[in-house]
């Protein structure tokens, strides 16, 4: 415990030093909140079905059905989750004038829900869905709901099929989005990675790309992950214990 805080307390320091400070977020942001990983050798849902088959963009234009009756449950799960406190101290730290953007991996709206206001979601989201066939962008609210209902994968008026705007496999990420990301990575001073595996390319670079203009690092994950070795500061503890310890000694300091 006495290691764990020290380094909490090593990592609010760089915080209150940090001018612009960044945060990315993984999976693991979210698994406090109900919803599962994608990478987890038994609970992740990568363990229970070939990704290629079921969430690459070719395999939905193949066969929408069988990405929506995988997606069903956890949409369920989505829909019914709630921030947990590591969502809540990132907003913290972001009302407070010490975190100036998150980038998240993240697809669930978590982040905004928790309060935070400058938000990158690089894979995109839930809100909205596009018809494959004429573009049509629509919000999602009630297509999900109905397709929760009656499992039937849902269709435009012209009769395409809709895609939920989350990034598959195979598709290019939100150009927009990423780059604003991206600009951000270089800009900042500090990056606190939160519960990110960083093997998804190419969100997985991009506290790389801080390191290579200067930035601190701060990780926090379960797992180690490929630039522990570079980051000023590592946790392999849970984010919704840290992280609201960090956001606290930050703000009231």
């Amino acid at each position: 415990m006495q290691d764990l805080d020290h380094l909490i307390a090593r990592a609010a320091e760089l915080l209150r030093q940090a001018h612009y400070a960044v945060a990315m977020t993984g999976a693991g942001h979210s698994t406090p909140s109900g919803i599962p990983d994608f990478r987890s050798p038994e609970s992740g849902l990568w363990a229970q079905v070939n990704p290629m088959a079921v969430a690459s963009i070719f395999a939905f234009r193949q066969d929408p059905q069988a990405f929506y009756d995988w997606i069903r449950p956890l949409a369920r799960l989505m829909i019914k989750a709630q921030p947990n406190p590591a969502h809540y101290a990132l907003a913290r730290l972001e009302a407070a004038g010490r975190l100036k953007s998150v980038i998240t991996q993240n697809i669930d709206g978590l982040h905004q829900k928790a309060g935070s206001q400058r938000v990158y979601e690089v894979h995109g989201h839930m809100r909205q869905a596009t018809c494959v066939r004429c573009y049509r962008v629509v919000p999602a609210d009630s297509l999900i709901e109905q397709f929760l209902k009656r499992g039937e994968v849902p269709h435009c008026s012209c009769g395409g099929v809709m895609k939920p705007n989350v990034i598959l496999f195979g598709e290019q990420l939100p150009l927009q989005v990423l780059t604003a990301a991206q600009q951000d990575a270089r800009a900042c001073d500090l990056m606190l990675v939160a519960g990110s595996s960083l093997e998804v390319e190419p969100a997985a670079s991009l506290p790389l790309m801080a390191l290579g203009h200067g930035a601190r690092l701060i990780i926090v994950n379960y797992q180690p992950t490929y630039l522990d070795e570079r980051a000023d500061v590592v946790i392999h503890a849970d984010v919704a214990e840290v992280l609201p310890r960090i956001a606290e000694m930050v703000i009231t300091s």
